[in-house]
């Protein structure tokens, strides 16, 4: 018989153990099966299945591995970080000293009381990718020499791009000018409180981007149409006084007699629309709310003071609206003029009210500052928001006076005065066009055009009429928007061609400085800039 072939079954490797549900070998390596006796055919076929086995695990655990540390920088990296927008508001001193003449009428008069201090009110917001200032300031106007020297030292002193620095004057009437002794003279040197006003301003940027936090704003809509009225009227026919050129050509009249028998209609329209940009802390703390309304100012003040006027009191009063008294940081609310160039709070159709010095003032803060804080309540914020600016010089004609202008200017001039008084209208506006003579036939103005979220702001140099703001507004790709009027500098009046054909106050030469199509030409270099910020 013949002997019983002996078999012997190929064990699995010691050396191989399981880990995690994987064959394994400790040192990294599959090993083969031990070779001893029996036949060498079944030992090579055992080794061969076992080469495979090993084979097929150290694949599987190669696409494990391969899988794993493509996915580790995925687990490694932080989520994007969220973009955040960041914003900070200061204020400035810019009162006067006693005793500099208040400006705003044709004859300036010295102060003698501080009745509410002036102020640059200043706001900064930066989004991680471009960074804006906007700066109102309680001032008739400045010049641009003024304007510019504080954007210099901005520039110089934190790096913000000029661009992005707005400015703009409230027109109050009821302070010290910061337009120079000539406004009819171009690049003079400044004085001593127009270098204090750069310098301030200037300061108070700073100041508003030492400020900067995290924030979240928006913005909202209003309207208080009981406090504007367009000043210019038509007057009945013969009814028209002589201009202090000499003539009754003038189609309507600015401020005509109130309650009067001679009045025929409003020349223009009004802009009742408060607008408004609320900023405010991630927890809701208010920073800043910056408001426009094209009012041109409210007046009635004591004989003497200096005062922020309306635009003042509308800023205590929201904040005390807002809760936001004692807050420190402070919070800041500006109210910015709009185009109110043709706009007072007086209603002709009406008999003059008796009334205190400031209580006018304080009615229509308070009725303006009511609306402002509804609307803030429907806000909708947003903790990051597009920004942008640009900064352009356009170049427009100025008006020149005639040789008969001129002939009669000097001889209005020329005449013996036999006894001291104030300068007449007639010879005031012979000075004026004497002054226009000398004025440069073409002039490089600035203008403004901010972006802040879906909001469009535009900043013009000048006392601009409502017709060029509502203009803005209605073909503006952004809504809400708004002007700033007497922004980076102050070049006189700004009626619409239609209005220069009417004439009036507003249209007289050295009130108008700037050639009659000047408007159009503004409107649309500005609406090209917003386009352009819009397309980014």
């Amino acid at each position: 018989m013949a002997p019983q072939r002996r078999t012997t079954r190929a064990p699995v490797p010691a050396t191989c153990s399981r880990r995690r549900g994987l064959l394994f070998a400790p040192d990294g390596d599959c090993k083969s099966p031990a070779r001893g006796g029996g036949n060498n055919t079944e030992n090579l076929r055992m080794t061969g299945l076992h080469t495979l086995r090993c084979g097929y695990k150290s694949l599987r655990q190669l696409g494990w591995l391969l899988a794993l540390a493509l996915s580790l920088p995925l687990l490694a990296a932080p989520a994007p970080k969220a973009k955040q927008l960041r914003a900070g508001a200061a204020t400035s001193n810019l009162t006067p000293a006693i005793g500099g003449g208040i400006i705003g009428g044709f004859h300036p008069i010295p102060s003698t009381h501080i009745h509410d201090e002036l102020h640059a009110r200043c706001l900064v917001l930066d989004n991680g990718e471009a960074r804006v200032a906007i700066v109102v300031c309680d001032l008739l106007g400045a010049s641009r020499e003024v304007y510019d020297e504080a954007r210099r030292l901005v520039t110089a002193e934190t790096g913000l791009p000029g661009a992005s620095l707005f400015m703009s004057s409230t027109h109050t009437h009821s302070a010290t000018s910061a337009l120079g002794t000539n406004r009819f003279r171009i690049n003079t040197p400044l004085d001593d409180y127009q270098q204090f006003v750069a310098r301030r301003i200037a300061d108070g940027v700073r100041r508003a981007i030492n400020n900067l936090a995290p924030a979240r704003i928006g913005w909202a809509t209003g309207n208080e149409p009981r406090h504007v009225f367009n000043r210019r009227w038509f007057l009945k026919p013969g009814t028209m006084p002589v201009n202090p050129f000499g003539s009754t050509n003038d189609l309507v009249k600015m401020n005509p007699a109130r309650a009067s028998k001679d009045l025929d209609r409003p020349a223009g329209p009004t802009d009742p629309e408060v607008v408004l940009v609320s900023v405010q802390s991630p927890e809701g703390r208010p920073i800043a709310v910056l408001a426009n309304y094209s009012l041109h100012y409210v007046g009635g003040v004591g004989n003497g003071h200096i005062s922020a006027d309306y635009y003042g009191m509308f800023c205590d009063r929201l904040q005390q609206l807002l809760g936001a008294d004692r807050q420190r940081p402070a919070f800041v609310a500006m109210l910015a003029n709009g185009t109110s160039g043709n706009i007072n709070n007086i209603d002709f159709t009406k008999p003059a009210e008796r009334m205190a010095s400031y209580e006018k003032m304080r009615v229509v803060a308070d009725d303006v500052a009511a609306v402002a804080f509804k609307a803030l309540q429907g806000v909708k914020h947003h903790d990051w928001v597009p920004l942008g600016g640009q900064l352009r010089e356009l170049e427009l004609g100025t008006r020149r006076p005639t040789p008969e202008q001129i002939s009669r200017a000097r001889e209005v001039l020329g005449r013996p005065r036999t006894l001291p008084r104030p300068a007449t209208l007639e010879e005031i506006y012979a000075e004026r066009t004497l002054g226009m003579a000398e004025y440069p036939a073409r002039l490089a103005i600035p203008i403004q055009a901010l972006r802040v979220g879906d909001v469009g702001i535009t900043g013009i140099p000048c006392e601009t009429f409502v017709e060029t703001g509502l203009e803005l507004k209605a073909r503006n790709p952004f809504k809400p928007s708004f002007t700033h009027s007497i922004a980076n500098g102050y070049y006189g009046y700004l009626p619409t061609p239609e209005h220069h054909r009417l004439g009036g106050y507003e249209t007289w030469l050295g009130t108008n400085r700037l050639e009659e199509q000047a408007s159009t030409k503004i409107v649309t270099a500005l609406l090209e800039m917003l386009g352009s910020l819009k397309g980014k």
